[in-house]
């Protein structure tokens, strides 16, 4: 099974975000906050858009532009619910990096997808330090293992750690959301 597209989605929240965009200015998004975690380049975001304005997600704007050759876009209806529907769509193990691509086009605070995304996030990422755990207590439960496996023990440490760290930064999230609505 192919996997799903997700440029198009992207190109939907930064479009959203900013109202209307033009191609250039969308490639120059990729090298701000979003390029932090996300990349795409100019030949992709080219041919993308030009599917988005033929699926009718997205429509050419006329804009006061000095230069006659930059088209803007911005989102339609039908654009404005594909992202909707995106957004709130469920991520599974296997597409866990859309975590922050969501978390990104989330603008208020008291948005509740926000306490869900953040919810689901926690419990997958709670269960993968459970696992971990696990696995440290079957595989290095006495100093022998350890020495004799010393480097695997040490990647399982940081893979806790990692985790562990996320899942912190996850609840305390959730806990300042839960306060902050109250």
């Amino acid at each position: 099974m192919p996997k799903k597209r997700i440029l198009p989605y992207i190109l939907l929240g930064l479009i959203n975000d900013k109202g209307q965009l033009s191609g250039h200015d969308i490639s120059t998004e990729f090298t701000h906050e979003i390029g932090e975690f996300w990349q795409a380049s100019h030949s992709q975001v080219y041919p993308e858009l030009q599917r988005m304005v033929s699926d009718g997600w997205i429509e050419v704007v006329n804009t006061q532009s000095t230069n006659k050759k930059q088209i803007f876009y911005q989102l339609t209806r039908e654009g404005q619910q594909v992202l909707s529907s995106w957004l709130h769509e469920p991520f599974t193990d296997k597409d866990e990096y859309l975590f922050a691509l969501k978390l990104y086009f989330i603008r208020q605070q008291t948005d509740p997808l926000l306490r869900s995304l953040i919810t689901a996030e926690l419990d997958y990422h709670q269960r993968k330090v459970n696992h971990l755990n696990e696995r440290q207590a079957l595989l290095f439960n006495d100093s022998d293992q350890v020495t004799n496996h010393f480097g695997h023990s040490l990647i399982l440490q940081r893979a806790i750690l990692r985790e562990t760290t996320y899942v912190d930064w996850l609840s305390t999230t959730l806990q300042q959301l839960n306060t902050n609505l109250n």
